[in-house]
Parts: structure tokens; sequence; C-alpha cells
């Protein structure tokens, strides 16, 4: 049994080349996440209700697949972290980007009906398109840049924060003796300072004093400075991964580096030929030793001059090995 269900913790998992089934249901996911969400943009338009009804049961069978594969998975989660107890490996899984957002793609079908917060949670299906660009080597790379710059990443983003709130503070002190009704309070130039600093610029709230616009100028020049950051340090980490990646190619590929593996093999072999032929050598004298312990245990030897150059013998094979 346990057998089995490592088989089948095997075959949805992300498979490999070799594996057929494994990536049979790669392919069959696939299929079925672009359906779903297929599906859920259809809704959204006014089609005739024969198709309306086609299109619901083409949902509920979606989401039905959804939810065995999701029973699947809890499962087979003691796989999947196999350092921890069954419990814990499953409460892991639960906890897991995975599985949340496998529960929230299954949830929303139970509430088609009900609160606009539970279907709102049918666009969470669009997350699963993450797994279409997991085996790919470019979505691996962008998580290991932003997992590696993460720091400063994070720093970049404090300091945008911190402009808005001190954009904000600042054009409501000089606004809001001209437009009480729209800079009112510290936090009501917020939606203002965060469309100026990220150069969206909607037009809907405004500086209308010269102090005003002169600020709202500076403003704008240090948001394009500061959005730049994080995207410069995202730029950094990918140069830095794909120099990395290619100077570990060439690294294995160099002919130099081929020869001193290729010699490096040839000394193993000649090693291991050596190693060998001691071992045949040992068992060759193994094979003495106990035949004449055999001898000697089996009859008595009457004449010494015989024993003695049979101990003789024997003390120079154990010597030997």
């Amino acid at each position: 049994m346990k057998k089995f269900k490592k088989r089948i913790f095997d075959i949805i998992q992300i498979g490999q080349r070799g594996d057929f089934p494994s990536r049979a249901f790669d392919f069959f996911l696939v299929a079925i996440i672009t359906l779903n969400i297929l599906v859920l943009v259809l809704e959204t338009f006014n089609l005739p209700e024969s198709l309306q009804r086609i299109l619901h049961i083409i949902e509920i069978v979606t989401v039905a697949l959804f939810g065995v594969e999701y029973l699947l998975r809890i499962w087979t989660a003691e796989f999947l972290y196999p350092n921890v107890s069954k419990g814990k490996a499953v409460l892991k899984f639960l906890l897991s980007y995975d599985g949340i957002v496998d529960l929230l793609t299954i949830v929303p079908a139970f509430f088609l009906s009900g609160f606009s917060a539970f279907r709102m949670l049918r666009v969470v299906r669009i997350f699963h398109l993450f797994r279409i660009n997991a085996t790919y080597d470019s979505f691996n790379v962008i998580t290991a840049v932003l997992k590696e710059k993460r720091n400063q990443i994070f720093s970049s983003l404090f300091i945008v924060i911190i402009l808005m709130f001190a954009s904000s503070l600042c054009m409501y002190s000089v606004e809001n003796a001209a437009q009480p009704d729209v800079f009112d309070n510290a936090f009501s130039g917020m939606w203002w300072s965060i469309s100026t600093i990220l150069t969206v610029g909607y037009g809907d709230i405004y500086p209308i004093t010269i102090l005003g616009r002169i600020l709202a100028i500076i403003i704008a020049i240090l948001g394009v400075g500061v959005v730049a950051i994080p995207t410069g340090i995202i730029s950094a980490g990918f140069v830095e991964h794909y120099t990395q990646v290619t100077d570990s190619q060439q690294a294995e590929s160099s002919p130099q580096n081929r020869a001193e593996f290729n010699s490096q093999n040839q000394a193993d072999s000649k090693l291991q030929k050596q190693a060998d032929s001691v071992n045949d050598e040992l068992i060759n004298t193994s094979s003495h030793i106990n035949l004449c312990e055999r001898i000697l245990a089996d009859r008595e030897a009457t004449d010494p001059e015989t024993r003695e150059k049979f101990d003789q013998y024997l003390a120079e094979l154990l010597r030997k090995k």
C-alpha cells in the first residue's frame, strides 16, 4: 500500500521527462486549469442559456477534478515532507501556497449563489497558472532572484512608503487652506502621493497653489528615482544569476576541465582495479587459511617436522592478511 501511495505521489508531483504517467498528468492538469479559467472568463459575458448550462457543467467537472487532486495531495503529504510526522506533513501542506490555492479554488464552488466575497475567491484559480510555469527555468530564476534580493527589495519598498507618507503630509500642509475639501487631513493626500510617486497621475486630485505645484514637481522627480531602485536591484540580480549559470556551464564544458575530469576518472578506475586485486588476494589468502585450519583440526599431526612446517605456513599467510 505504501508503495502504491508513493507511486501516486510521484505521478501528481511535477514529472520528470522519463516518467510518462507523471508527465501526462502534468499536461492533463494544465488543460484542466486552462479550461476552468476559460469558463470563468466566459461566464462574464451575456451568453445563451444553453451555453451557460454547458459552462456550468464544465466548471463542476473541473472543480471536482481539483477536489480529487487536493485529496490525493493530502493523502501523500508524508512523502512531500518526509522529515516530519504524517499529521505535521498534512498540516504543512494545508498551510502551504499550493494547499491554500487548491482549497480556495474548491470552496467557491459550494457558494456560487452566496456572498460576493465567496464569488471573488474564484479568481484565485488564476494562480493555478503558476503551476504551468513551475517546470520552466524562467520561473525558477525569478523566484531565486526575488529570494536572494529580498532584503534589498524590502528596503527599497520601505523607502517608497516613507516618501508616500512624507509627501502626503507636505501636500496637506500646503494645500489644506486652498482645498479643504480635497486635502482635509494627513491621509487625504495619500491617493495623490501614490499616483504621483508611482508616475500614474490620474489627475482627480492635484495641487492648485504655486508652492504645492513646486512640491509636486519635486515629489514626482523623486518618485521616478525611488521606483527605479527595486527595478535596478531585480535587474542586477538577474545579471548575477545568469553570470553564475554561464560561468558554471563554461567551467563544466571547457577542454581543460574535461581533461581534468577524464584524468580523474582514469585515476579512479586504476585505484578501483588495485582495490579489486587486493581484495581477490585477501579472499584467496583467507581460503588457504581456512583449508589449513581444517586440515590441522581433522588429523593429529604425529610428525613434529610436518607440524612445524604447517605452523610456519599459517603464520606467513596471517601476516599477509
